[in-house]
């Protein structure tokens, strides 16, 4: 046992015998070591990679590597699900340099979904090459130099690049890759958990305009897919690719035994139900490793609570005279200039670095090296994330540790009393709809632009239609049996796939006449975060606003000391445009139409170090945030089943089923227009000023609308049978977050799925 593990285990054993930090746990889960199963080398190995792993270390392969191997030298596509720290990169590395040390001329795509995964990716890769294989390594993406672009199509035997370069950059030109794209034998889609949703349709469309340009160059690749645990990994990477996979899920890598700790800080005010902050606990627990020299990693669910957490360690270990104990801790967010994370990733593989306050920016699998401890501050979106957060400590043969802590938020406050729920409960499954008819035609318009379409050709269901629709439009025209681009414009330009993106502002640190890029941030984040007066928190500095130019995309600030930082708060609303259609279904009144989302950061509260005390508040004059998109309206209507049942109810249980029927309809909604919940909007009124009447507003959370609202309205009758069907079903008492969400901790009497179950039971049966 290295002098890391042997601190690690005494201060675990220290937090065992200590009363005041055992009263607050909730949890302490003790998951056994895990041997490894291994298997010997490929007897076909080629001796020149077989010397590239041996001089990395690597002396025997794990046993789903090996299977991996096996599978895609017969051709199969596949999935792998492995946990983080896995090996699941020489799965695809292995097979591939294997099969291009043989073949010179064919060639491999690599895709993931940020730049900071393919630079790391690169760098792993190189690592390998550079050991004597003769096979170039190139990444394709925005920062590469005009320079390296046409190097890369030309002589990379290997391409890294991202989703979006290769729908805007590299499809439109294929010509230019002819070369390359003639010859591919391999494509790797990495983190393909993150590919759902809206997203994750845009990616279907993707491969399926990738796969028709391989097709007319006579090229089928065999597609190698790896994920983070998730519900369903085989039916996504199906869904995406629109061909069988193998599933490759049981994990040969050993494991070293774990600790998960669920904490649940202690109250300050009995009556109020108030406990001590998030921030202040993450600091106090994660000093405890830190000061022992165990490396940590802090997740924070904001950028500010990372700025926060980062700044209150770095505080409480700072000393002059021992170099703040020879420990280095720094914050990652989205943000930062590219060199920056690089420096910050590195330090941390290298040992320069101990810990980490990191947004879940980090919790794809970037190698940062071993991290011994982990600490959650506060529950992420799904269990899929917070295992995924949990397992970025443990090495393995090593001990390792994480901690959850809960936040005052209902979710957090039902894991900490119900720890079963978090052990027991399954990783979420992830939606994608093949078939979205919206984005079908936007890229049915870039695969036209790409390749002429002749009658037969097949691009989703709903292809025939959508051409005859472009013909109409005029952007296609049809000659002797084919569709042709007729249009002037470059479609691809006017497709983002990942469709809230924004522009980003450029932060400038002016002080001292300087003139000196420090940060960036996109375009809606800025109007919360980096307003007039706003006291902005980069990597431990503390700057002040001066100015935030959104014509110019610029923000000046210059360094500051003050004993407070900001936050903006935001103003939502919600208007009807236009009603397309109003209709009576299930019960209801509906309205299907366009509406207007606003958003605007209107004031900002001071809030003092350490505390969190509000110690004033300012004015923040900034333009509203509009989205033009589409909505569709549940109308309680007393005259019609749902809204006379609903009227039979005390005001205090309307206000229940109103706050809590919105949650349920839109999780049961996911089982049929297949989405993820943030593409979908939702905003419950008691009394709705457009209809009146009590009304849940449902919209696309996407500018224009990606068909979600009509696809909700087509299958409403399902999700509301769904949706009255999940809280029966579930074994919680009152409420949990697989079905109804969890009960408000400040009000332990009352029992929200007793009364949601009423109503429904009331209505749906009646309906």
């Amino acid at each position: 046992m290295d002098e890391r593990q042997a601190e690690l285990t005494s201060v675990l054993e220290e937090l065992k015998a200590d009363p005041s930090f055992m009263s607050c746990v909730t949890r302490w889960e003790k998951i056994p070591p895990r041997p490894g199963e291994y298997r010997d080398f490929p007897s076909d190995l080629n001796p020149l990679l077989r010397e590239a792993l041996l001089g990395r270390g690597i002396q025997r392969l794990y046993s789903h590597q090996a299977r991996a191997y096996e599978a895609v030298k017969e051709g199969k596509n596949l999935v792998v699900v492995t946990p983080t720290a896995s090996g699941k990169t020489l799965c695809y590395n292995l097979p591939i340099l294997q099969h291009l040390l043989s073949r010179p001329n064919d060639r491999a795509l690599y895709l993931f979904p940020t730049k900071a995964l393919s630079q790391d990716q690169q760098a792993e890769l190189n690592a390998l090459v550079q050991t004597g294989l003769p096979l170039r390594v190139s990444t394709y993406d925005g920062d590469t130099p005009q320079s390296l672009r046409i190097s890369a199509r030309e002589k990379g035997r290997i391409v890294i690049s991202n989703p979006d370069m290769f729908h805007g950059g590299i499809l439109p030109n294929h010509p230019k890759w002819i070369k390359f794209l003639s010859s591919l034998a391999f494509v790797v889609i990495d983190e393909i958990h993150i590919y759902r949703g809206v997203f994750g349709s845009h990616m279907i469309n993707l491969i399926r305009r990738l796969k028709r340009v391989l097709s007319f160059y006579n090229c089928r690749p065999v597609f190698i897919c790896c994920s983070a645990t998730i519900g369903n990994p085989a039916e996504l990477a199906r869904r995406i690719l629109e061909e069988e996979v193998l599933l490759i899920d049981t994990n040969g890598a050993p494991a070293g035994e774990k600790h998960i700790i669920l904490y649940n800080p202690p109250l300050v005010d009995q009556v109020q139900g108030i406990r001590r902050g998030l921030t202040t606990e993450a600091q106090r627990i994660a000093l405890k490793f830190l000061k022992r020299k165990i490396k940590t990693i802090i997740f924070a669910r904001s950028r500010i609570r990372t700025e926060l957490i980062a700044s209150y360690i770095n505080q409480s270990l700072a000393n002059y005279y021992n170099n703040n104990r020879g420990i280095r801790v720094e914050s990652y967010r989205g943000g930062y200039l590219p060199s920056e994370r690089r420096e910050i990733e590195r330090g941390l593989r290298e040992g320069e670095i101990q810990g980490v306050v990191s947004t879940n920016a980090l919790e794809l699998g970037i190698d940062i090296g071993g991290l011994d401890v982990s600490i959650l501050s506060g529950f992420p979106s799904s269990i899929a994330s917070a295992w995924q957060q949990a397992g970025r400590s443990g090495r393995q043969a090593g001990l390792s540790a994480s901690f959850l802590i809960a936040s005052s938020a209902p979710v957090d406050q039902y894991l900490a009393a119900h720890p079963d729920y978090f052990f027991s409960r399954s990783p979420e499954d992830a939606y994608v709809d093949p078939d979205n008819i919206y984005l079908l035609m936007d890229h049915l318009k870039c695969a036209v632009f790409e390749l002429p379409f002749k009658e037969g050709d097949s691009f989703g269901r709903g292809s025939a239609e959508g051409l005859a629709l472009l013909e109409e439009e005029g952007v296609v025209r049809r000659t002797a049996g084919r569709w042709y681009w007729s249009d002037r414009s470059y479609p691809a330009e006017q497709i983002s796939l990942r469709s809230l993106a924004s522009e980003n502002v450029i932060i400038i640190d002016r002080t001292l006449g300087k003139d000196e890029v420090i940060g960036e941030m996109d375009k809606r984040s800025a109007k919360e975060l980096i307003f007039d007066d706003a006291v902005y928190l980069h990597r431990g500095e503390q700057y002040q606003v001066q100015k935030l130019d959104l014509d110019s995309l610029k923000c000046y600030v210059i360094r500051s000391e003050v004993n407070f930082y900001t936050d903006g708060l935001v103003k939502s609303d919600l208007h009807v445009l236009k009603e397309d259609l109003a209709a009576e279904k299930s019960g209801l009144s509906l309205i299907l139409g366009d509406v207007l989302v606003r958003s605007q950061v209107t004031k900002y509260k001071k809030l003092k170090f350490h505390s969190g005390e509000n110690i004033g508040y300012g004015d923040i004059y900034l333009p509203e945030d509009e989205m033009h998109t589409r909505g569709l309206l549940l109308v309680m209507d007393p005259r019609l089943t749902a809204g006379r049942i609903f009227r039979d109810f005390s005001p205090p249980e309307q206000q229940i089923i109103i706050s809590r029927l919105g949650g349920l309809v839109k999780t049961a909604a996911l089982l049929f227009i297949l989405c993820d919940r943030r593409d979908i909007g939702l905003s419950e009124r008691l009394k709705d000023p457009h209809t009146g009447f009590p009304t849940l507003y449902f919209y696309d959370n996407q500018p224009g609308g990606t068909g979600l609202c009509e696809g909700l309205l087509e299958h409403l009758p399902q999700a509301l049978r769904a949706a009255r069907e999940l809280p029966e079903g579930c074994p919680c008492e009152a409420g949990c977050p697989s079905c109804i969400g969890a009960p408000d901790p400040g009000d332990p009497e009352s029992n929200p799925k007793g009364v949601l179950k009423r109503f429904l039971a009331a209505w749906i049966g009646e309906a």
